[in-house]
Parts: C-alpha cells; structure tokens; sequence
C-alpha cells in the first residue's frame, strides 16, 4: 500500500509560514479521511484477487483474508 505524504508538516503553498490552525485541523483531517478511504478499497480488493495474483504479490489466501478483515483505521 502506497504512504501518503504527511502533509499537515509541509509548509504552506512552498512558504515558510504555518498553517492557520484551523486549515491545519482541516488538511489533517483530509490526509486521515484519505488514508482510511485507500485502506478501504485496497482491503476490498485484495478479496477479490485470486491465488494466482496473491502469489504474485507475496501473500497467501489466509493472510490476504485476515488483512481484508482488519478495519479502516487499523493501520
């Protein structure tokens, strides 16, 4: 699964200045909103691949379920 860069700790639009705080709040929120919805379609996905591609990627059956399993916010 791919990282997400942690945007809340960049600076704003390539400035040094901060975040307000409230737009801080807000992108952080979004960056979580967006790691969980990934982890959601990923897990449903991972499903539906059959043995042939689990293998492919390393995983067998058993694992593939177990991690499908596992709720959005588990990371």
């Amino acid at each position: 699964m791919a990282q997400t860069a942690h945007a809340p700790h960049l600076a704003y639009l390539g400035t040094q200045h901060p975040l307000p705080l409230t737009a801080d709040i807000a992108l952080r929120l979004a960056v979580v909103l967006a790691r969980w919805s990934e982890r959601s379609r990923t897990r449903r996905a991972l499903v539906k691949l059959d043995d042939h591609l689990l293998r492919d990627v390393g995983l067998e059956r058993d694992a593939a379920l177990k991690e499908a399993r596992r709720m959005f916010w588990q990371g």
